[in-house]
């Protein structure tokens, strides 16, 4: 007799979505130069019908929060962690721009590992294309 094997924690994650009816979910990736972009291809993607996660700040825009250095470094950390923590939650990966630097390829990396599928504003710097 052969018994089921236990699901994994994404696959758990998915039924749970599948059960509470959630539509789709999209993370918007990209360098934070292209927050404007970001903003406009939420709005795309929210009138698409899907839930959309993005990166909520932009390190390289002056603010209070990040003014220290030494913290700033700590943020950045945390940052790039729930940045990881988003596109495992996501069903999808939107790479916004038309420049991909190290940051959004490790994303890019990232996500593919996990199987998540990948579309670019600008297919043409897909690193993998």
């Amino acid at each position: 007799m052969s018994y089921p094997r236990p699901l994994t924690p994404e696959e758990r994650l998915a039924d749970a979505k599948t059960q509470l009816g959630l539509p789709r979910i999209v993370v918007i990736c990209g360098s934070t130069r292209f927050m404007t972009e970001m903003a406009e291809a939420d709005l795309r993607e929210t009138k698409a019908g899907k839930i959309v996660v993005k990166p909520g700040c932009d390190m390289k825009s002056p603010h209070a929060l990040w003014s220290d250095p030494v913290e700033a470094e700590a943020l950045k950390i945390r940052l790039d962690d729930l940045h990881r923590a988003k596109v495992r939650l996501a069903d999808e990966v939107l790479i916004v721009g038309d420049y991909i630097g190290d940051s959004t390829r490790a994303e890019i990396t990232y996500a593919r590992s996990l199987g998540k599928p990948v579309r670019f504003t600008h297919p043409e710097v897909d690193p993998d294309a």
